[in-house]
This record gives C-alpha cells, sequence and structure tokens, in this order.
C-alpha cells in the first residue's frame, strides 16, 4: 500500500486546481497506468484502484501461467504464481489466469517525477472540460468580464481564470478597450481546440441587442411583449419590432421607458447606436411604412408576391430614407423582408417612361442591335441601364462601337425627355439672373443719377454764394467811396 501522505498530496493539489473529489481518484488510476506503460510499454492487463478515504491505492497486473516466461509483464510461471499466493496450490495450474499484486512502492523516484508532471496536465484538461460543459450551457447568455489583452484582431476578456476571445468582427467598430475595462458580451459559441476550449463572445450580434432589452424590460422577460425581429448595423442603427400580447400595454412605450430610460441604457451600452423600435402589423402597408422611420414616404407600391417595395419620396426626404451608405433602407428591408427600391416621385416618373420606352423606338438606334438585346430579354431604356457591360460584350458580343452607338441613343433619349423640364429651369434661373442683373444696373444708374443731382444743387449753391460774395464786396466799394466824398466835404 501506498504512503498516505502521497495522497494528501493529490488532495491539496486537487483542491488548489478546482479538481472534485471523484475526479481526483480517477486521475490517480491513469496516472499509474500512464507510469506502468512508460515502464513495459503496455496497461491494457493493469488494473488501478483507488481509496481516497483510507489513503491506499492497488495496482493489479493479469498474467498467464506458462512452463517458460517469454515477456514477465503477460506470463509467469507457476512456481512464482504458487509462491505468491499459497492458498491457491492446488487449484492453479498452466493457462490460468493470475492476478498479481503490484506494490506502488516498487515505482520509487519514478512516480514522484512523473506525479506532479502528470497530473498537472491532467488536471489541465479536467479543468478545460469543465469549463467547456460549462460554457457550453451558457450560450445564448450575457456575461460580464475584465479586458485582459488587446490585439490587432482580437479581445481577450478573463472571467476568474476563464479567458474568453472576442474578435474584431464581433466588435462595435467604434468602441476601443483598454486592459482593465469591464464589459459585457453574449457568448456565441464554443470551440474545442488542442489548446483548450475556444469561447467566443460578441457584441455585434442581434442576439445581444435581444438580450440587453430582455434585461432592461421586465416585460420581454415575463412574455407580456415579443420582440418579433432585429435588423442591426452594429454601432451605427438598430430595428426591432415589437409586439404586445396585451393590448392594455404599448410595446414601444414599455421598450422606451418613462423619460427614455429604459432604452437609454441600452443606447449607452452600445456606444450611443440609434435604436428604432417598431410596432407590429400584419398590414404590408403600414409595417413598411415603419421600418423605414425615421423617414416617411407619401407613397407605396407594394408587390406582397414578389415580396418587393416601391418607396416614393419628397424631394428632401430621399435622403433620410436611404440613410449614410443605404444602412436606414437595408436595415428596413431586413426588418419586413421586402426588397425596397426609394425613389423621389421625378425619379420615379423618370423611371417609368424608362420601363415603356422600348429600344427600337429610339432614335439612332439600329434595327439589327435592337435586335441582339431583344434576344436576352433587353427590351426597355430601363433593361439597357440596368444591364452590366460583361452581358453586352460576353454574351451578345457587342463591340465597343455597337456599345458606343446605343449608349449614344439612350443618352439622346434621356437628355431630350428627362432632361427638358430641367434646361427649362436653368433657363427661366439664368433668365431671373439676367433680370436681376439689370435691375441692379438701374438702381446703380439711378443712383448714379442722384448723385450727379446732389452735385449740381451744391454747384449751383456755391454759384450764388460766389455771386452773393461779390455783391458785397461792390456794395462795400460803393460805400467806402461816399465816405470819403463826406470827410472831403467836412474838410472844406
Amino acid at each position: 500500500m501506498i504512503n498516505r501522505d502521497l495522497i494528501e498530496i493529490f488532495i491539496e493539489l486537487a483542491r488548489e486546481k478546482n479538481i472534485e473529489r471523484s475526479e481526483l481518484g480517477t486521475i490517480i488510476e491513469q496516472l499509474f497506468l500512464f507510469i506502468i506503460e512508460k515502464e513495459t510499454g503496455e496497461s491494457d492487463n493493469c488494473s488501478v484502484i483507488v481509496n481516497l478515504d483510507k489513503g491506499e491505492i492497488e495496482i493489479y497486473v493479469e498474467k498467464t501461467i506458462v512452463e517458460e516466461v517469454d515477456d514477465d509483464h503477460f506470463d509467469i510461471t507457476l512456481e512464482r504464481a504458487v509462491e505468491l499466493e499459497p492458498d491457491l496450490a492446488g487449484e492453479l495450474k498452466l493457462g490460468d489466469t493470475f492476478v498479481e499484486v503490484i506494490d506502488p512502492a516498487r515505482f520509487g523516484r519514478r512516480l514522484v517525477a512523473n506525479a506532479r508532471q502528470f497530473l498537472n496536465k491532467r488536471t489541465r484538461e479536467v479543468q478545460q472540460q469543465y469549463i467547456y460543459e460549462d460554457y457550453v450551457q451558457r450560450i445564448g447568455e450575457v456575461i460580464i468580464g475584465t479586458v485582459h489583452q488587446v490585439h490587432r484582431e482580437n479581445t481577450f476578456v478573463n472571467i476568474e481564470q476563464t479567458e474568453l476571445r472576442m474578435p474584431r468582427n464581433e466588435q462595435i467598430y467604434s468602441e476601443r478597450f483598454r486592459r482593465g475595462d469591464t464589459i459585457r458580451a453574449l457568448v456565441k459559441s464554443v470551440e474545442v481546440t488542442p489548446k483548450g476550449p475556444d469561447i467566443l463572445i460578441s457584441r455585434s450580434d442581434d442576439l445581444f441587442l435581444y438580450k440587453l432589452f430582455e434585461m432592461e424590460v421586465p416585460e420581454i422577460e415575463d412574455g407580456i411583449i415579443e420582440i418579433k425581429g432585429i435588423a442591426r448595423k452594429p454601432g451605427e442603427r438598430s430595428k426591432i419590432i415589437v409586439h404586445s400580447v396585451d393590448k392594455r400595454i404599448d410595446a414601444v412605450g414599455a421598450c422606451v421607458g418613462m423619460r427614455g430610460s429604459r432604452i437609454q441604457s441600452v443606447v449607452r451600452e452600445l456606444n450611443n447606436e440609434k435604436i428604432d423600435i417598431v410596432n407590429y402589423t400584419e398590414k404590408s402597408e403600414v409595417f413598411i411604412s415603419r421600418a423605414l422611420s425615421p423617414a416617411k414616404p407619401v407613397d407605396l407600391y407594394i408587390d406582397d408576391d414578389r415580396k418587393y417595395c416601391v418607396a416614393i419620396f419628397e424631394e428632401g426626404g430621399l435622403e433620410n430614407a436611404v440613410g449614410r451608405s443605404g444602412v436606414n433602407i437595408n436595415l428596413a428591408s431586413k426588418l419586413t423582408g421586402f426588397t425596397i427600391d426609394a425613389y423621389t416621385k421625378s425619379e420615379y416618373d423618370e423611371l417609368l417612361i424608362n420601363q415603356k420606352t422600348t429600344l427600337e423606338s429610339l432614335e439612332g438606334m439600329k434595327k439589327t442591335l435592337a435586335k441582339k438585346l431583344k434576344n436576352l430579354e433587353i427590351l426597355t431604356v430601363a433593361d439597357y441601364l440596368g444591364a452590366q457591360k460583361s452581358v453586352l460584350t460576353n454574351d451578345l458580343e457587342l463591340s465597343a462601337e455597337d456599345i458606343n452607338d446605343i449608349s449614344e441613343a439612350v443618352n439622346h433619349f434621356i437628355n431630350t425627355t428627362h432632361n427638358k423640364d430641367k434646361e427649362e429651369v436653368v433657363d427661366i434661373e439664368a433668365l431671373t439672373a439676367d433680370l436681376d442683373i439689370s435691375v441692379e444696373e438701374n438702381k446703380e444708374t439711378s443712383n448714379d443719377v442722384d448723385v450727379d443731382e446732389g452735385n449740381a444743387e451744391e454747384v449751383v449753391q456755391e454759384e450764388v454764394v460766389e455771386e452773393d460774395a461779390s455783391n458785397e464786396e461792390e456794395v462795400v466799394e460803393e460805400v467806402t467811396d461816399l465816405e470819403k466824398e463826406e470827410v472831403k466835404e467836412e474838410n472844406q
């Protein structure tokens, strides 16, 4: 029997590694089988029994009784078997199976040298198995961890002794993490690798948004409000469809919360991602109109069978409907399941004209070219504008000159049909500009006249002043002459 102190060492190591006591017995059994196999090359005929409570380990080897031993690991002579088990002397014979008990102490230093190495390896495998089984059950759950390492392609998050990996494409593109940051993320998948379980977490997955609302809105967790669909571009905008099974409860209002408290918590967690909440309805036109918010279409043309919709917007509303890089209309399409094309009223009118106008009716279109295009069902101006150049060059084998001739005919039609109104607007604007210039010139001319009249008045006033001054001088001279004559008379 093995020393009880060694069992105590195993128990202490297992406690440090968080290994269950029952699992420790299996590890010790595997340890001795590993040592036997390393020594003899085979351990299939061996068995190990571990009693942790008593601190005992028993090792048994099954051998065949033979006259001459070829391999002492598998064979044993009858004399040796009787020597080991005297009580079985009358019962044993050649060809019988004999179970030999091996004292673990015989392994000596080899046991001590290999025990810790094997135990560390095996405990690591057991821990990895625990981690795998634990996180497989937590797939779809939101966890809270601490950022441990930030690499270019991955961010590693620690939860206790477990490392989780968040690839760059599972992050919100506008977020940047530092070591020590506390983050929330969704457990997306768990895979077994030679280095241990690879636990993938995500902050960009649609389910992460669902779980955040579930945590913030008790009615969702209770099943009163259902989230029927989510469309998301992480970091920019999300759209969710909500439905209340209780008519007394407003689904959108419950998700928004008092003064927006609930939705603001979700928005802050998602780095200020904009969220549109849409009330579910079975009416396609109402549903699509809500999904396109904050833009408001003035008209919708819906084909339910083809799941196709044309949305018409005011001249200034198309930009909001499409959104930056098409994010708003793409999310609306994903949310509703409809392919949505957005146009202004004038653009849609032009499209209808293009769809109705056949290529062969165009001025300058060669009939031979129109016939070739017709073979590939390119019949109208709209068909040609939507055709790929590779189809024209490869499938129809059109030359560059042919394509140029067709394009000239199409461009001439567009310029004469669609741009006519625009040209008239330009002419009116130019005319208005000319009129404005004329008015300005008249104003400048009138100002000049006013200034000249003012100058003339000043000149007249100056002349009057000069005349008055000269008259005054003449009067003074006349008075002086009279005074001289009076003085002469007095002297006489």
